[in-house]
């Protein structure tokens, strides 16, 4: 890891805060703040460390990502065209009918999806049963999940982090983005899941803290679970909701809201570009 290299994804990585911005735009629908706060984290693993090939999206050597939190699809969605699975003008065609980029994630129309996610507690049970099978297969592929803070209600998450621990699956890392806001407001106010590195080390995982906008700490820390034996890791990752633009961040009611026309310009202000739309 050098200092070319954190400047090279954080620069990409506001890019694809530039294309969720426009994407989300266009599409007058979706999950902004998630998105936004999601996309560090996604820019590391897909444009650093994972190994896939978007010319074969099947490849039975690619690592795995399941974004748990699916109503972030639009930050998997720019990483994915960005990579090369499909080109970039489909990102225009967001949650249109027809369009294989829907509100959620589906792997049967959107190539380099794994899973369906966005039934919220259910994604990091799917990622241990694929580190299973890898493991079982014998192979050599990690498996990244991402959870959103507000998801850690969902009783399912703790089901699946017991099991994770039981069968040492340290072939799979999952990333916590805690933003502290969901829908309906604050995290700790409709239902405190905090502390969440403690439990998740009560669970029996490998936890690393880290700032979730910090490039070089989300690095060492993918860097570091790719080194632990014999557990999962947690990569609790602190976030802003809305990450990057100054009138979205930190604010519930960007949730679920795509930018206005006046909001446009504005933004992608914000983010260092310039509005030719």
């Amino acid at each position: 890891m050098n200092s070319e290299t954190i400047s090279s994804l954080e620069e990409k990585a506001r890019q694809l805060r530039v294309d969720i911005v426009k994407t989300l735009h266009k599409s007058q629908s979706g999950h902004t703040g998630g998105s936004l706060s999601a996309i560090d984290m996604i820019a590391a693993l897909y444009f650093h460390v994972m190994r896939h090939n978007p010319a074969d999206p099947k490849w039975e050597g690619r690592d795995r990502f399941v974004l748990c939190k699916g109503h972030a699809a639009p930050a998997l969605y720019v990483a994915l065209a960005e990579a090369g699975y499909f080109p970039k003008e489909d990102l225009m065609m967001l949650r249109r009918l027809g369009s294989h980029l829907q509100g959620h994630p589906d792997s049967k129309q959107t190539p380099g999806v794994e899973v369906c996610t966005g039934s919220l507690g259910q994604g990091l049970s799917m990622a241990n049963g694929m580190a299973l099978g890898l493991r079982l297969d014998g192979s050599a592929s990690r498996v990244y999940a991402l959870l959103g803070d507000g998801e850690l209600q969902e009783g399912q998450v703790w089901e699946a982090a017991m099991a994770a621990a039981h069968y040492g699956l340290d072939n799979l890392c999952a990333f916590i983005d805690v933003n502290r806001l969901q829908i309906d407001g604050e995290v700790a106010k409709v239902m405190n899941v905090e502390p969440v590195a403690d439990k998740f080390a009560a669970f029996g995982w490998q936890v690393i803290d880290i700032d979730g906008h910090d490039m070089t700490a989300i690095v060492a820390a993918l860097e570091q679970a790719a080194a632990v034996k014999g557990k999962p890791t947690a990569i609790v990752a602190r976030t802003v909701k809305g990450k990057g633009v100054s009138f979205f961040e930190n604010k519930a009611s960007y949730h679920g809201v795509a930018p206005s026309d006046e909001e446009l310009p504005r933004a992608l202000e914000c983010l260092g570009e310039q509005c030719n739309l």
